[in-house]
C-alpha cells in the first residue's frame, strides 16, 4: 500500500457500517483470556484523590463500568459505531454515492479536548468502521489521549471470515472478557501488522498479541 490509509480489503461487497445489519445474536456470551488487556490493565488504577480517566468506545457495558470504577477511575463511554451508522452525517458524493461529513461526526462524536484520557478502549471499532472514519477517528483518538496514555485496540485476522458475528465487550477479570454477539455491524476490513503499525504511527510504541480465535490484539502508547 502506498500510504497509511489505503487499507488490505478482503471482503468486496460487504455491507457499508453506517448501514446496519439486522441479524438476530448468535447465541450466549462466551468467555475468553484476554492477554492484551491484562497488560493494558496493569498499571491503571487510580485512588480517591487522583482518579485517571478512561473511555470506553463500545456499546454501554455496567459491567465494564463497575470495573473501570472499582480501580478508582473516572469512566467515559461511547458507542462510536453508532455514531457513525447517524444519518446526518450521511452527505452525497459528486459520484452520486453516500459519504459523510467528517465536520458533523466530530461535532457529536469524541468531542472531547486534546489529551483529556489516560486510556482508551478501542476494541474492534477500527475493523467496522466505516473506511473514510477510519484515519481521522485515529487521529483524534491519538490527541485525546495524556503522553504516555495507552488505547487497547482488536483485529479480526484472515482467518476470521467476513460472516464473523459482531460482539460487545464485557470485562470480567483483568485478563478475561466475555464477548455476547450482537446485532448491527458487519465485518469492513481486515489489518495485517503493517496496515496497523502504519494507521497508529504516530503512537510511539506498539505492542502485538495473537489470540488463538482469530483476534490480534495491540497495545498502543501515545
Amino acid at each position: 500500500m502506498s500510504s497509511s490509509h489505503n487499507f488490505l480489503r478482503w471482503f468486496r461487497g460487504a455491507t457499508p457500517a453506517t448501514k446496519p445489519v439486522e441479524t438476530p445474536a448468535r447465541g450466549p456470551r462466551t468467555t475468553r483470556r484476554c492477554v492484551g488487556l491484562a497488560e493494558f490493565m496493569r498499571d491503571l488504577r487510580g485512588s480517591e484523590d487522583q482518579k485517571p480517566c478512561a473511555l470506553d468506545l463500545g456499546p454501554t457495558s455496567p459491567a465494564n463500568i463497575t470495573f473501570l470504577a472499582d480501580r478508582y477511575l473516572r469512566v467515559y463511554n461511547e458507542n462510536i459505531l453508532r455514531g457513525a451508522m447517524d444519518p446526518t452525517i450521511r452527505t452525497p458524493r459528486d459520484d452520486g454515492t453516500d459519504g459523510l461529513d467528517l465536520e458533523k461526526f466530530f461535532a457529536s462524536n469524541l468531542a472531547y479536548q486534546d489529551r483529556h484520557f489516560d486510556a482508551i478502549l478501542c476494541w474492534d471499532a477500527a475493523d467496522y468502521l466505516p473506511e473514510e472514519l477510519v484515519k481521522p477517528v485515529v487521529e483524534k483518538l491519538h490527541r485525546m489521549l495524556k503522553p504516555k496514555g495507552t488505547l487497547l485496540a482488536f483485529f479480526h485476522t484472515r482467518d476470521a471470515g467476513a460472516e464473523s458475528p459482531y460482539c460487545r465487550y464485557h470485562i470480567v477479570q483483568p485478563d478475561t472478557i466475555e464477548l455476547e454477539p450482537a446485532a448491527g455491524f458487519r465485518l469492513q476490513r481486515i489489518f495485517n501488522n503493517r496496515h496497523i503499525e502504519n494507521l497508529f504511527k504516530d503512537f510511539s510504541s506498539r505492542r502485538f498479541f495473537l489470540g488463538r480465535d482469530n483476534i490480534r490484539e495491540v497495545i498502543l502508547v501515545r
